[in-house]
């Protein structure tokens, strides 16, 4: 094989494997664009706020359809996670006084950073996705999180479930899959981790 013709395939090689991940990425981009998430902190790892935790949670999505019944869009859940955060730290705050506690309660709309995190039978990948912030008190314990938009919140008998069954109906072929078979993006997953490494670094250094 001829030089020119090595440089030539090296070149095709090299454009269809950034095409292939400059893809990826754009789907990883999209699924983080297109979610709204609730997270909520506990005071402390103790046995009691993370019940306590728990409690604010259920009652928070006892009254979803309230609070959020109306919006149809990713944006209107933004809007109204906006405009009804003071009511949302309301019920927390109920829920907490109920229970004898006096804690503080913050409610704010964040863009914030998350691992990778199993939600049913869906593994929503890492990245900065906007969520819904509940911290109780000095917000040192595990937090709990869930997927508000798409609505795959779902409060059951003495649980709540994730209803990835519905993540079809919001998500495409593409990102169903990235979520379904994460196993399968794992190299991908590593480079654009690299990338985004490397990227920060540079900046950081200039």
């Amino acid at each position: 094989m001829k030089k020119t013709d090595i440089i030539l395939l090296s070149g095709l090689m090299a454009s269809i494997l950034f095409t292939n991940f400059f893809d990826f990425g754009k789907t990883l981009y999209s699924i983080e664009n297109e979610v709204l998430r609730m997270h909520i902190l506990a005071n402390s790892d103790s046995e009691e706020d993370q019940s306590l935790k728990l409690c604010v949670r259920d009652r928070l999505l006892e009254n979803s359809d309230e609070l959020f019944g109306e919006c149809e869009t990713l944006e209107q859940m933004k809007e109204c996670a906006e405009e009804k955060k003071e009511e949302i730290s309301a019920i927390a705050l109920d829920v907490i006084h109920e229970k004898g506690y006096n804690y503080t309660v913050d409610t704010e709309v964040v863009n914030m950073e998350f691992d990778n995190r199993e939600y049913g039978d869906i593994t929503m990948p890492a990245g900065n996705y906007d969520a819904l912030r509940v911290t109780i008190g000095e917000a040192q314990g595990k937090n709990w999180w869930c997927v508000m938009y798409p609505p795959l919140c779902l409060p059951a008998a003495e649980n709540v479930v994730a209803d990835d069954k519905k993540a079809d109906e919001y998500f495409d072929e593409k990102q169903m899959d990235v979520m379904q078979n994460p196993e399968k993006y794992q190299v991908k997953f590593k480079c654009l981790e690299w990338f985004s490494t490397v990227k920060k670094e540079v900046l950081d250094w200039f």
